[in-house]
């Protein structure tokens, strides 16, 4: 087994005020020669917008960028005619694919948290698409809940690349082992709150690790724990 950890004290970080951003890649402003992503998974940043503030109309082409809601409520509007709003425990992607531009804003009372995702497509200049699901966290609860897969159906989003992303709540003392093909395959870990244990590693709320040479992943649960995970190809 291979790992290489992801503590929050070596990521960029971003103020704008308005925007508080953590990459835990390079991205904007921030870049760090070491670590431009872990195999295609490319950007992961945990944004914190303030009420009343957003993104503004910006292009995307030949990426997957998924979104996932951890607090608040953010406005979605694209060039494919999408207009909807979504709350904590939606999950939205956007294949990019040939083009598309989109504008995100907090149109809540209260503060928004989500994670910013980039996954490398599998296929280039595709149609560009929009979808979104709810995961309820109370459906979440000693279970790991596939998100986003490139399986498509009607109880996760569709990605456009070998990749699979799971959410899970866990109460401490719960069990979990975690199974997949290794075969040009890793999986990052990104624990969104409590203590967890994978593999030997330690994380705390917003620790990250990402494993790979191995097909099996040990999970325990120090404390109530909530995480998402992501299995990527690790080379092109």
């Amino acid at each position: 087994m291979q790992f290489e950890r992801y503590n929050p004290a070596y990521r960029g970080l971003k103020d704008l005020g308005w925007l508080k951003s953590n990459f835990i890649f390079s991205f904007s402003s921030h870049y760090n020669p070491v670590r431009a992503g872990f195999g295609l998974l490319r950007v992961f940043n945990d944004d914190y917008v303030q009420p009343e503030n957003g993104f503004g109309i910006h292009p995307h082409a030949n990426m997957e960028i998924i979104s996932v809601m951890l607090s608040g409520s953010m406005n979605h509007i694209d060039s494919l005619g999408y207009k909807e709003v979504v709350h904590k425990d939606w999950v939205q992607i956007m294949s990019a694919g040939s083009g598309l531009r989109h504008e995100e804003h907090n149109v809540g009372q209260d503060e928004v948290n989500f994670l910013q995702i980039w996954i490398e497509p599998k296929l280039q200049n595709i149609t560009p698409r929009y979808q979104r699901r709810f995961f309820p966290e109370e459906k979440r609860l000693n279970q790991l809940v596939t998100i986003v897969s490139n399986e498509e159906g009607q109880a996760h989003c569709w990605i456009n690349q070998n990749a699979k992303l799971s959410l899970g709540s866990f109460e401490q003392g719960q069990p979990l082992t975690y199974s997949f093909n290794p075969l040009n395959k890793g999986v990052f870990v990104f624990n969104i709150s409590g203590t967890l244990q994978v593999n030997g590693q330690t994380l705390n709320q917003r620790d990250a690790v990402g494993i790979w040479e191995t097909d099996k992943l040990d999970f325990s649960f120090s404390t109530d724990s909530k995480f998402l995970l992501i299995e990527v190809p690790i080379n092109h």
